[in-house]
């Protein structure tokens, strides 16, 4: 009897060989009995993809591409052990009503087993406008905590232990500010800096891109980033300054494809600003932290997640020089897709982030949000956020996924599609060299149109029916007697906010808090300052966060956006 051949022994060749005959033999004459479902088939992204997929489709990949995890370029993790050592950060986000509201939430979360907290802040907050602004009317408290003043950060993280928790601040425009007042808490309370750990999101380019939530104009804008991350790698070595964000990209109706390339756009804008300054790239890069979204398309997730490792760590190591592996190695939190989330049958909307979430820990993410099944309501209530958290639980704890680590590396097609996904990310930075930079092509709106085409795409297959929606499209239900309980809003709540916002100016030494916001003026005015010790001291001494953008307001002035139609 022959021995057969060991995959070791069978060349791609062979693979390719063989594969050719399969397709004309067996599958042309199953083709004539049972047509497939259309001719081409797609990722969510529209990727083609293929039937099936053999050595011969990654038999040009370096070996070195792949590699080991924990080794550059990192596609398959970047620590050696990931979960087996230490679980993703369980981080589910909270924020609604004023301080004392969330940090209840906050407590609920962490007595459920959360490991770590992200803290969301309303559109005023966001925007820099203080509660009792004209603007704000309606909507403080609303989607999201309000936040003024330093009182009520001290409000927000009463009772926790700032060194023992991470701690993420969703917010941008404004995120200078709340860093400060975080710090400022911190110094308070007698923590050492170098213990705090978390993120402020502060990713102001993709704002411009997507999202649309900013107050100056870019160049001014990049600048805090700039002065963020160079302050906080001096005084706080455990933080991450600003958290990159492909996630509002994505929710904007961006391709998984612009979510990953957009997002290395803007870091390859973040790092040529702090260079600048004349620190070493070695010096920073080690805290830069990254935010995705996990969609739909499981495996096209994966291969997004190693292919975005693989382009950093060679984007760091080729375009800026970097020595150390930490400034190689991309690391990044991870939410499900709220676009996703439907309001007919809401309850499936648990087996949509279950997916997603498994998707992003088999993608090596170093923390995890798990939306709750409520979410295109209203903010989650307590009841979907425990739901949200037991998702992510039984991941870790009941599927063994995380006994081994990138248990999918090798697969033939999660491999071919990561390549792909690399070749494509640097095609499209390529372009955006090619046509003048990144900051430049925002104000052209090169960014934002691609979003809006891809997404209005989609809106028209949704439509159709091409792209199913379960509950929307197809296998819809009469659903006039199902109830849902939501989580309400306090109308009380702006009273309360403005009442502590007024309490802290009327105390305040207001003629200490006028000349710092003199020394603010001059900082601004002056590029090569750092902005963020002045913004510390205002927010010691009571200034509001309103207090500190006018002001600014006057320096920098607004943005305006061109549209693009």
């Amino acid at each position: 009897m022959k021995t057969p051949k060991t995959i070791s022994q069978i060349s791609t060749q062979d693979t390719a060989t063989e594969a050719e005959k399969w397709q004309a033999g067996e599958v042309a004459g199953f083709l004539a009995r049972a047509p497939e479902a259309r001719e081409q088939f797609y990722t969510a992204g529209d990727i083609p993809v293929e039937r099936t997929y053999t050595a011969a489709d990654i038999a040009d990949t370096p070996a070195q591409d792949i590699g080991l995890p924990g080794k550059y370029p990192f596609t398959r993790g970047p620590y050696p052990t990931m979960y087996r050592s230490r679980n993703w950060t369980m981080r589910q986000i909270a924020g609604f009503g004023i301080a004392e509201d969330t940090n209840e939430r906050f407590k609920f979360l962490i007595s459920q087993g959360q490991t770590g907290l992200s803290t969301d802040f309303d559109m005023p907050t966001l925007m820099g406008y203080d509660s009792d602004h004209e603007m704000s009317d309606g909507e403080v408290g609303r989607e999201g905590v309000a936040v003024d003043t330093l009182a009520d950060m001290e409000a927000l993280f009463a009772d926790i232990d700032l060194e023992a928790i991470s701690v993420s601040l969703t917010i941008n425009p404004s995120a200078w500010i709340l860093l400060a007042m975080y710090i400022a808490l911190a110094e308070k309370r007698g923590c050492d800096l170098n213990k705090i750990s978390g993120t402020v999101q502060a990713d102001i380019l993709k704002e411009y891109m997507a999202q649309k939530e900013f107050i100056f104009p870019i160049a001014p804008s990049v600048r805090i980033v700039r002065d963020m991350i160079a302050y906080s790698a001096k005084t706080m070595k455990r933080y991450n300054p600003v958290n990159i964000s492909g996630y509002h990209i994505s929710e904007a109706g961006a391709s998984p494809l612009h979510e990953a390339a957009f997002t290395l756009a803007n870091l390859i804008v973040y790092v040529e600003e702090v260079v600048k300054t004349g620190m070493d790239v070695d010096d920073f890069a080690p805290r830069l932290s990254f935010f995705f979204v996990s969609q739909a398309d499981f495996f096209e997730e994966i291969a997004k997640f190693r292919a975005l490792r693989r382009c950093y760590a060679k984007i760091m190591k080729e375009r800026f020089d970097a020595k150390k592996p930490e400034s190689m190695r991309l690391r990044f939190h991870c939410q499900t897709a709220a676009a996703s989330l439907t309001k007919p049958q809401f309850m499936i909307n648990t087996v949509r982030t279950g997916f997603q979430a498994l998707s992003a820990v088999l993608g090596g993410a170093q923390s995890l949000h798990t939306n709750g099944y409520d979410e295109a309501f209203a903010i989650p209530t307590e009841d979907a956020m425990r739901l949200a958290l037991r998702t992510q639980q039984i991941i870790s704890d009941e599927t063994n996924v995380t006994q081994v680590v990138d248990p999918l590396g090798g697969s033939y097609y999660v491999e071919a599609l990561t390549n792909e996904y690399e070749n494509k990310i640097f095609e499209v930075l390529g372009e955006i060299d090619e046509r003048g930079g990144t900051i430049k092509l925002i104000e052209e709106g090169w960014f934002q149109k691609h979003i809006a085409d891809f997404a209005y795409e989609t809106a028209l297959r949704k439509q159709s029916g091409e792209k199913p929606v379960i509950g929307v499209n197809c296998h819809k239900m009469d659903e006039s007697d199902v109830k849902i309980e939501t989580h309400p809003y306090d109308l009380e709540t702006a009273k309360k906010q403005i009442s502590r916002t007024r309490r802290v100016r009327a105390q305040r030494d207001e003629s200490k808090v006028q000349a710092l916001l003199d020394d603010l003026v001059q900082t601004a005015q002056d590029d090569s300052q750092n902005i963020m010790p002045v913004t510390i001291k205002l927010v010691k001494a009571g200034a509001t966060m309103g207090d500190i953008v006018e002001k600014l307001k006057t320096v920098w002035g607004v943005y305006r956006e061109t549209p693009v139609f």
